[in-house]
């Protein structure tokens, strides 16, 4: 099959997981379930196309397969935002009621910190992306630390309302932030798209990019905070999903077979509709919510990682 072709049938299967999820047992009731089924595709078709994007392109940057942003911190830094709120303002704190306040909040507190970061670490000359990388992990272990030390000392009663903000959910999406969420994220894919060639070439390597005329350390740094924006934009939306992006992007890279970052990425977002859709159908009608979306996707992604560690092992081997 050519790619048109395989792409066809993605977009097929995620109509057809769409039309499912909406209109399965809907029994008429347009007025009330209607609307809401439409709130929580939208929720994760955005969640879906943000994560996979900036997986993509993120491990074009890094020319690793195994590694996702979230090894920058910005999952660690979410839930510390979380856990201060709860900590100081409690969960009747007008930043928990006010889904918007509490959206705003964590996307900014995210992004200032990506900006800051990337900032400081690129300020004194061309730091290796290596580098980032460990300081990034360090960074988020500091801080998932720091969570937990917060954590330890609240209140119980609080505790049990902040474990909702652990697990990603698309059950109780504000309409109000999809809204505010598509805007960003149409905004932020939309200048990225500008740069698909140039990461084509980014892809060949640091020395042959430069070479062909590629702003190499430019275009790292500009991709490193899109990336952070909309990894913050789906943490703040629905909450941290850890191994999802690793799962499409690799799917897609095996699926494809291409260098193309338009094939590779588009490849990869309608494959995360695809799985998150039918992913939740799977969780609401078979397993009657007994488990999350985000258990299973941690889990399956995690066997996933094993996998590709062991495949990069026996490879280098």
């Amino acid at each position: 099959m050519r790619n048109s072709s395989r792409m066809l049938v993605l977009v097929a299967l995620a109509i057809a997981s769409v039309l499912l999820y909406v209109f399965y047992e809907l029994n008429g009731n347009y007025h009330y379930a209607f609307p809401r089924r439409l709130i929580k595709v939208a929720a994760m078709t955005l969640t879906g196309i943000a994560i996979a994007y900036s997986t993509v392109v993120f491990q074009t940057i890094t020319h690793n397969r195994i590694l996702t942003p979230s090894v920058m911190g910005l999952d660690a830094l979410y839930m510390l935002v979380q856990t201060i709120i709860y900590y100081f303002f409690g969960s009747m704190s007008v930043f928990v009621i006010n889904a918007q306040y509490n959206f705003l909040l964590a996307v900014s507190a995210m992004i200032i910190f990506a900006l800051i970061f990337y900032r400081v670490l690129f300020k004194e000359g061309k730091r290796p992306i290596y580098f980032l990388l460990l300081v990034g992990m360090i960074v988020g272990t500091f801080l998932g630390s720091v969570t937990t030390f917060f954590q330890v000392l609240i209140d119980p009663n609080e505790f049990l309302s902040l474990q909702s903000k652990m697990f990603a959910s698309f059950n109780n999406v504000n309409s109000d932030l999809v809204w505010l969420a598509g805007i960003v994220i149409l905004i932020t894919f939309i200048y990225g798209w500008r740069h698909m060639s140039q990461l084509d070439v980014m892809s060949l390597g640091r020395d042959t990019a430069i070479n062909l005329g590629v702003p190499y350390d430019k275009l790292v740094q500009r991709m490193l905070i899109l990336s952070s924006i909309l990894i913050a934009v789906s943490t703040a939306l629905v909450g941290p999903i850890t191994f999802f992006g690793l799962i499409v992007a690799n799917l897609s890279y095996q699926f494809f077979k291409t260098y193309k970052h338009s094939v590779l990425i588009a490849g990869s977002c309608v494959m995360s509709i695809v799985a998150l859709i039918g992913g939740q159908w799977m969780v609401e009608r078979v397993f009657n919510f007994d488990t999350t979306l985000s258990v299973i996707i941690n889990f399956v992604g995690g066997v996933y990682f094993i996998y590709l560690l062991l495949k990069e092992s026996r490879s280098a081997g």
